[in-house]
Formats: structure tokens, sequence, C-alpha cells
């Protein structure tokens, strides 16, 4: 039992070893802290355009560390964030902001879901009226509902006697 315990540490010091020896070296942070913090508070507020869902200070895409090292240079030319931003919109468009400018020709995303909605719920209302109406209404005779009755008062003798 030691040997076998033995050989699995044995076993378990090489994987970390491999483990170390293949990591990916981890990107280095920028050499000023106010420029990277900076680089943050701008890369959280766009889109990453090949993620798309996710911001460009959380993707890991090249073009995502291509475009972080963009801005990293415009911070270190002295540009505002407001240049920045101006700079990635001319460059990109208004898409690669999260929260784009409401205008003419961002309407569609603003306005978008909430049409969608109204539309599906329209199509919904519509398709509920045509069936109702297509629905056959019956009445019942005398005879049907007395069968109805006995059957109803049969369940209830069965329902009762388990």
């Amino acid at each position: 039992m030691k040997r076998f315990l033995l050989i699995l540490l044995v076993l378990f010091s090489a994987a970390g070893t491999l483990n170390k020896a293949f990591g990916e070296e981890a990107t280095p942070l920028a050499d000023d802290p106010v420029v990277e913090q900076r680089l943050i508070s701008i890369s959280e507020e766009m889109r990453c355009l090949v993620c798309q869902n996710e911001s460009l200070a959380g993707s890991r895409s090249d073009l995502a560390n291509d475009l972080r090292q963009e801005i990293r240079t415009l911070i270190k030319e002295g540009k505002s964030d407001d240049q920045i931003r101006t700079f990635m919109v001319e460059r990109y468009g208004d898409f690669v902001l999260y929260r784009p400018p409401v205008k003419p020709i961002t309407w569609l995303l603003w306005i978008g879901p909430f049409l969608i909605l109204l539309l599906g719920i329209a199509g919904l209302l519509i398709y509920l009226r045509r069936r109702n109406s297509e629905m056959v209404k019956t009445d019942l005779s005398a005879k049907d509902n007395q069968q109805i009755d006995a059957l109803l008062k049969a369940n209830e003798k069965e329902s009762s006697h388990d």
C-alpha cells in the first residue's frame, strides 16, 4: 500500500511540473497601474466585437487583446476617455459600445426588442381568437346530459369505494 501511495505521489508531482512547464504565461499588466485602471474602466463599457456578449475587459480573444493594446497606446498618448471612446466608435461603429447613444441610426437597437415583444403578443392574440372562433360549439341534448350525469355518479361511487 505504501508503494502504491508513493507511486501516486510521484505521478501527481510530475503532472504538476508538466502543467507548469506547458502553461501559458499571463498577460503582463501595464507598467503604470493608473494606465491599467483607466484601460479597465474604458474597456468595461465596450463590447468585444468577436464575443459580442462579453465586455472588452473580460474577453480573451485576439481582437480584444489588440483593442486593449490600442486603448493603452491612446492612454499613454494623453487622450481623454471621451476621445478614446470617440476613436473606437469612429473605427468600429456604435455597436462597440454597450450603451449606444439614442439617435436615428440606433433606434432599432433601443426599440427593436420592444417591437418584437409587441408583435409576438399581437400574433398570439390573433392566433387565440382564430382558434376560439373556429371551435365548433354544440349544445348537448337532454339525453346527453343524462348520460353524463350517470357517468359522473358512477365515477363518484367507484372513487368512494377506493
